[in-house]
């Protein structure tokens, strides 16, 4: 009889710390490995109606993205959202789910080694049994923890994270981490954890490009028209700046800045014209002011999309800047970036020693 793959649980200290990134570029390195790999994401946090059928949108991209077979992709169990929290409330949900988790997940593979995305933070998913404590023990997985660094006092996020998950966690990621912080943590934060039983397997760099959205995630955002060049929306916006002074301190302001998206009211011409003319990605207009036609011209010319909104600036900038605090990696430009990033900073042959797994072609 086959004896069942092993178990590696992703979760993370906080929501949005770049879990899916890091098991997108993890699963690659399995794979560039000859690893057999299975994926599963058991609480479902990111839904979409598609062609009649519900998908959880991060599976269906990392399904994609490594090419797997359906045999060696789990169900996802739950979608953690307003109607299943009330149904589970008010009793109605009765579901036993750290046992439908073990009927599914055990069965899901053959393969070497199945990936579990976990849930958001340490406590999400309690409700249901399916915490990443709960899960972990459930299918007896080891865990890996990413944590996104805020200062060197993400160390104690870490040593609460081991007291809670004890043995079973298996090693740390710590994630966009600023150039100039990268030495500190490096020489202080990473043989502190270390000397903790609390191995390092990767610190990587902040990224511009894996912070940044796309002017078509923008455009869903804010619920936007598209007055010309939407046939550029997969351009990558890694800034935001706000055309609200005079023009000669917009320029000086605008040249600092890379890849931006500008918002300005519909009325302010002269700014319009000097965003253009520099590193823009998009300009959004406030105010359902259509600008004049020779604007229109010049960003045809120069492939930028003008947007226009419903909406007043600060609340646009609001929604922006959430949009850039919740960015997904679904653009493939993203997936080469975090690949070679793994590449270059993930120690995956200490990760598979930990896990007692043996990459094909090894075998003695």
């Amino acid at each position: 009889m086959p004896k069942s793959a092993k178990c590696l649980l992703i979760g993370s200290t906080e929501t949005y710390s770049g879990k899916s990134a890091t098991v997108l570029g993890l699963s690659h390195q399995l794979q560039q490995k000859e690893l057999d790999i299975a994926y599963g994401k058991p609480l479902g946090t990111c839904f979409n109606a598609s062609g009649g059928t519900v998908v959880e949108e991060d599976v269906q991209f990392i399904v994609n993205s490594l090419s797997l077979p359906t045999n060696r992709v789990a169900a996802t169990m739950i979608a953690l959202d307003e109607v299943n929290v009330q149904k589970r409330l008010r009793g109605e949900d009765k579901n036993d789910y750290r046992q439908l988790l073990k009927q599914q997940y055990l069965q899901v593979s053959q393969g070497d080694l199945v990936l579990l995305e976990g849930p958001g933070d340490l406590t999400q998913g309690h409700l249901f049994d399916l915490s990443l404590l709960q899960v972990a023990e459930a299918l007896d997985a080891a865990v890996l923890l990413v944590a996104r660094y805020n200062s060197l006092l993400s160390a104690e996020a870490l040593l609460s994270a081991k007291e809670l998950v004890g043995d079973r966690l298996v090693g740390v990621v710590i994630n966009d981490i600023p150039a100039e912080q990268l030495e500190i943590v490096d020489t202080q934060l990473c043989p502190f954890l270390e000397k903790q039983d609390i191995p390092v397997f990767a610190t990587l760099p902040q990224n511009d490009l894996l912070r940044s959205v796309s002017v078509g995630e923008l455009v869903t955002q804010l619920n936007a028209e598209v007055l010309c060049r939407g046939d550029r929306l997969d351009l990558m916006v890694e800034s935001l700046a706000i055309g609200a002074m005079n023009v000669n301190s917009a320029v000086k302001y605008f040249r600092k800045r890379r890849n931006m998206a500008v918002v300005t009211g519909g009325d302010r011409v002269e700014i319009q014209q000097a965003a253009l003319e520099t590193s823009t990605q998009c300009l959004i207009l406030t105010g359902q002011l259509p600008p004049p036609a020779f604007i229109l011209t010049r960003a045809e010319e120069l492939e930028i999309p003008i947007l226009s909104v419903d909406l007043d600036t600060l609340t646009t900038v609001e929604i922006i800047d959430r949009t850039f605090g919740q960015v997904r990696v679904h653009e493939p430009i993203k997936v080469q970036c975090i690949r070679q990033l793994m590449n270059e900073n993930f120690d995956i042959d200490r990760l598979l020693s930990k896990l007692d797994l043996t990459p094909a072609g090894r075998l003695s």
